[in-house]
């Protein structure tokens, strides 16, 4: 009685922690919002589930051969694993307990069979095989299916959005009818309501974000097929799973079956998350175990329990995954070809030389690319970019977007600033600071000030003074620099009647202006501003420089 009671009790505890971690990750989600306050340091637990990830600092290391300090914390992850087998995933990772939640309510579409391992379980070690060759040759696409990095970035660019949108449609629908009874009006209870939301949950203006629609969509289909298998994700295709599998071969937390008690009802199996159970009995692989325990609660016959053992003694029944090395060497060459798909655009030319303008002056590049400030050069960016979401998510007026085809394959889904949305502001450097990976490099305000991301230039047949004969200084008021880099020049044109009016012609100054986008953001002209920015002049490329930077005002 006490030893079922005592196996209740940590089941129990599993999901209480998961639900724990869960809400800590919700909560970290929602603390990362932009700062009121010039120059203020985020906190650095808004990284810390990045941070605990071994999967990111393995390819953070294979791509950009080295990682920030704070992300050694991973190693911690790695030793739980070796110990206590793959505890991770099913007591701490947030996405995987949401896969639980989401198979516990698909359970009516679920296969009622007994669910014994599957030799496609190894689907995901041949795709972590393939994802690090990738990131061992400088592309870090491993992280576009990493579990936190996932769940982080659907949440940034789709989930809080959606929800914002439909607190602020429904709060209008509210106003707009003013439904009420006698004295009493339902805006009691939803203005409080709103206004709690707004300060404490949304915070920043209600952002959008291109691209929300295809990552939901994936989440989504994710989520779908637990009504096929219960955690489908986490069986099938989850890289960060398979690297943990990799290291809980043989843990020192291991299942045991007394093969005198056991019957063979194959229990434990049909309640197993991660079909570790390869037959009825004491068949188990622990590469592929949750740590759920729910094999332990189901057994009837006592016979299914724990122990502690050294790693060199294998237990009976105890097997590996047996991954085949013909399919381990394809999905090796699979990388490779994938690899080479990613840089075969014309964009990707320009990552593999060196960068100096004399040489490179034939290339193009993409201006419509224009990377946050502190952004490492572009190939070294994406070797250390995850495309997690949270420089998207501090980012105070909404302008950094996640990247589709503007950065070819291999940057997609990485920060890119998109000034008609949202500008950079002067006094905010928060994007760098909260990067995990160093790929957004942390500059000093000061410092942030007077780095160069692009550079604004007129669409002289839109813009009022030049196109139309009158006077617009929209552009020219907002320039946030202290020194304006946009400054006027009067010119006499004809008016309609063609009577010689003055106007003042804006022009920029090439070596003030700093790309921010602020004078994108107002331009009067809202479907195509008069005014735009794009990549060139930025200051970590050498070769996307305008050859004349240096000679003054145009």
């Amino acid at each position: 009685m006490s030893k079922r009671r005592r196996t209740s009790l940590a089941t129990l505890l599993r999901r209480c922690v998961q639900v724990v971690f869960l809400l800590l990750f919700v909560g970290l989600l929602l603390a990362a919002r932009p700062s009121p306050m010039a120059g203020a340091q985020p906190s650095p637990w808004l990284k810390s589930f990045f941070l605990i990830d071994p999967l990111i600092l393995v390819a953070t290391f294979l791509a950009a051969h080295a990682v920030p300090l704070a992300m050694l914390l991973a190693l911690v992850t790695v030793a739980v694993t070796i110990v206590l087998g793959r505890v991770f995933c099913g007591w701490i990772c947030p996405l995987g307990t949401i896969h639980a939640i989401t198979g516990r309510l698909l359970d009516r579409w679920q296969s009622k069979r007994r669910d014994h391992w599957s030799p496609w379980q190894r689907g995901k070690y041949y795709l972590l095989i393939a994802l690090l060759v990738m990131a061992a040759l400088g592309v870090h696409w491993v992280c576009v299916l990493d579990p936190l990095v996932l769940l982080y970035r659907t949440s940034t660019t789709a989930l809080l959005p959606a929800g914002q949108r439909a607190v602020e449609e429904s709060r209008t629908a509210v106003l707009q009818d003013d439904p009420h009874v006698g004295p009493l009006h339902l805006t009691a209870v939803t203005e409080p309501v709103y206004g709690f939301l707004h300060d404490h949950i949304f915070v920043a203006p209600y952002q959008t974000f291109l691209g929300g629609g295809l990552i939901a969509l994936l989440f989504v289909a994710t989520l779908a097929l637990n009504a096929y298998r219960r955690r489908f994700w986490c069986r099938y295709l989850c890289p960060l799973g398979a690297l943990l599998g990799a290291f809980s071969w043989r843990p020192l937390l291991r299942r045991s079956v007394q093969a005198d008690c056991c019957n063979q009802c194959d229990l434990c199996a049909m309640t197993c998350h991660g079909a570790a159970a390869a037959a009825p009995g004491d068949r188990w692989k622990p590469a592929e175990c949750l740590g759920c325990l729910n094999c332990h609660d189901a057994c009837a016959q006592k016979a299914l329990d724990f122990r502690w053992d050294w790693p060199w003694r294998k237990e009976q029944g105890t097997e590996g995954v047996d991954l085949s090395k013909r399919a381990a060497l394809g999905a090796a060459v699979s990388g490779l070809a994938a690899l080479c798909l990613l840089r075969s655009t014309p964009g990707s030319r320009r990552l593999t030389v060196v960068q100096k303008p004399k040489v490179l002056g034939f290339l193009t590049y993409e201006p419509e690319l224009i990377r946050p400030p502190g952004a490492r050069p572009e190939r070294e960016f994406l070797q250390r970019c995850t495309a997690c979401g949270l420089c998207m998510k501090v980012c105070p007026t909404g302008g950094l977007q996640p990247a589709l085809s503007e950065a070819g394959w291999e940057g997609l889904w990485t920060p890119r600033l998109v000034p008609q949305l949202g500008f950079c502001v002067y006094n905010c450097n928060l994007c760098g600071q909260v990067c995990p990976t160093g790929a957004i490099e942390p500059l000093t305000l000061e410092a942030k000030q007077k780095l160069r991301i692009g550079l604004a230039y007129f669409d002289t047949t839109r813009c009022l003074p030049y196109a139309y004969g009158r006077n617009c200084m929209t552009c020219e008021e907002v320039c946030p620099l202290p020194k304006k880099a946009i400054y006027t020049v009067e010119t006499k044109v004809q008016d309609v009647d063609g009577k010689e009016v003055t106007v003042k012609q804006p022009r920029v100054d090439l070596q003030l202006c700093i790309g921010c986008g602020q004078c994108e953001n107002v331009c009067v002209f809202r479907d195509r501003p008069a005014i735009r920015v794009a990549s060139a002049n930025e200051a970590r490329n050498e070769a996307n420089q305008t050859e004349l930077a240096d000679e003054g005002p145009y």
